[in-house]
Parts: C-alpha cells; structure tokens; sequence
C-alpha cells in the first residue's frame, strides 16, 4: 500500500500504535508497565549521590534520578516529570523542568516567552499564530511553543488545545504546595502519542484486525531478529548487550572494491529506522563494514541526514581509537524484547 497508514490496535491486552509508510513498518509504540514519559509526579528529594551530579527522588511507582539539582535539599518536595525509560535495574530519569505537550502547543511553566516552530516558515501563518498564541496566553506567565503541526490547523483547534494544555499546567503547577507523594498525571498512552506527533495526512484504521490484516504483526516478528537486511545484499546485526548496543555491518556476497563503503551507508540510512522500531537507547557502537578512512566524512554525512529526521533525540559521538563509532541514543522507548506479544 503507497501513502501513510496509522494502525491502532491490541496485541495480547497491549495498546499498539504503528505507523506505515508506503507498506513499510517505520514507527512503532507499545503499551509498558514501567513509568511513561511524559508522567508527572510530587516527589521527595533522597540523597544526592555524589560524583554524579544527581539526587534520588522518591516517587509512588519508585526511585527516580534527578540531575541538576542545585538548591535541593534531601526531603524538599517538588514536582518532576519523567523524561524517559530506565535502564535496567536502575532508577528512572526525571527533570524539574515540566513540559505539557500535545498536538498543536507546548506549555513550558519554567521557560516563559512565545516561540513558533522553525519548520514553519511562511511569514503570514507566523504572524496568525502569534495572534493566536498572544491572545490564548494573555495574563499567563507560563511559555508556549507552537509546533510545525499548527501550520496546516484550524484556527479554533489550535486555540483550543493551547486552552487544554494551559489549563492542565495551571492546575498542576498549583497542587505543588502539598507533601505527600503522589502520581499527579500519567504519561500519553500509545494511541494518542500517536494523535499528537503523526500528525501527516495518513489513512487510519482501528479495526480489531487492523495490525494483522496489514502485515505489520509479521513485520514486528521480523524485528526480533538480530539481522536486519540492507540495499545490496548487505546486512546488519543489532544486539543489545546489558552495557550496550553492538551493530555489526556486513557486505554479503559482494566482494567489490566498493562493497564496504555501500554497505556502510546503507546502514546509515537504516540504522535510525531500525532503533527506533526496536526500541533501543543508550549506548550504540558500529563496527563497520572496512572502508577507507577518506571516506568516513562522507559515512558521517549520511548517518547526520538520517538522525536528523529520527524524533528520537541522538547524538553521534564519532570514532573510537578502534574504528568504530559510537552513538548516545535517548531512552524515550520501550525495547521490543520488554514487550510480551
């Protein structure tokens, strides 16, 4: 099937969103146990671990790990926001710094001002959104962010949601007095994550056969596998370790001259796609296919343009005395091996 499809379903109990490109699988989000992003919580502050700039939070669904933490006393109350998933066995990471995220707006309590998406670069739709937003935030002194969705929205939608979402931060922000630790709002469930950030024009279907009856339940059996193929005959293998992510690039068959350098930038290509459906952060290390290093620049080029259209934060460290490279990759998903389906 060409154009975008939006399947929301169940597997086994589990919420699944899983967004389809031209019958390709190329976002997926799973229902978890584990606390959400986006949860927000009134939580104690613990002791501060030092070496690591941070300090334990006691929160109702366990200890959370707050960095930046100047002015922080063990026993203070205050209100932080679930940034991401833990890894295993550890604490779960949360900041002080509140964001109450939908659609169309971004209300940030702790950083005032009005501020419109970059993507957005038609002066006149500029100009009608900061009506909008001056108008819906008039007498707040919270900050809003309108984000690159506003730039095809009705009017009214758009000021409705910033309504919601100021409402919903007023509200919160003015429970931070009491002591007591509580869970105050639950982070987005997989369906509305969905809503919120594919928000391109896409066909969607929640039938109960949906997943199934547009092969995306094969698809997801295919990424339970280490090999993941690539253009050419070449593939990787992606294998999360406890430490780490190790990616192996291999050339297949091809025994060209040129067979490294291909199969190396196919995989730059892929390999945000495939961390993304796997749902695998933290650190990643490459071992490449051989290619010469005068053509390493052109590799980074490659892997950049892909990251840069990832909605999962990343960053490319670079090379390692060993030739590898490394990437630090934002834990803001579920991996694919947590999820019973």
């Amino acid at each position: 099937m060409k154009g975008r499809l939006i399947a929301l379903g169940h597997v086994n109990e589990i919420e699944v969103a899983a967004l389809m490109v031209d019958g390709r699988l190329d976002d997926l989000i799973f229902e978890t146990d584990a606390p959400t992003p986006g949860t927000i919580y009134r939580a104690t502050a613990g002791r501060p671990i030092k070496g690591q700039g941070g300090m334990f939070m006691n929160t109702p669904d366990g200890m959370g790990f707050l960095r930046q933490v100047k002015g922080v006393a063990p026993g203070d109350t205050l209100l932080v926001q679930v940034t991401g998933y833990a890894e295993p066995s550890k604490a779960v990471p949360v900041t002080q710094k509140l964001l109450f995220k939908s659609r169309y707006a971004i209300i940030t309590p702790s950083a005032p001002g009005i501020n419109i998406s970059r993507a957005i670069k038609d002066d006149d739709i500029r100009d009608s959104l900061l009506e909008i937003a001056h108008a819906e935030m008039e007498g707040s002194a919270m900050g809003l962010i309108l984000r690159s969705s506003c730039a095809e929205a009705d009017a009214d939608e758009i000021a409705q949601d910033i309504n919601q979402m100021l409402d919903l931060a007023t509200a919160i922000i003015d429970d931070s007095m009491a002591q007591e630790i509580e869970k105050l709002i639950d982070g987005d469930t997989p369906h509305t994550i969905a809503w919120r950030e594919w928000t391109s024009p896409a066909t969607v279907v929640s039938d109960p056969g949906a997943l199934a009856d547009h092969g995306i339940l094969d698809q997801i059996d295919a990424l339970r596998q280490a090999k993941a193929p690539l253009s050419g005959g070449a593939f990787m293998f992606i294998e999360p370790t406890r430490a780490l992510t190790a990616v192996d690039v291999n050339t297949g068959a091809d025994t060209s001259p040129a067979a490294g350098m291909k199969a190396n930038l196919a995989a730059a290509k892929e390999l945000p796609r495939q961390l993304r459906l796997r749902g695998i952060g933290g650190q990643i290390t490459l071992d490449l296919a051989p290619m010469n290093k005068k053509d390493r620049r052109q590799f980074e080029n490659t892997l950049r343009a892909a990251f840069r259209l990832d909605p999962v934060e990343s960053a490319l460290v670079g090379w390692t005395p060993l030739g590898h490279f490394e990437v630090q990759r934002k834990r803001d998903r579920v991996g694919l091996n947590e999820v019973p389906i």
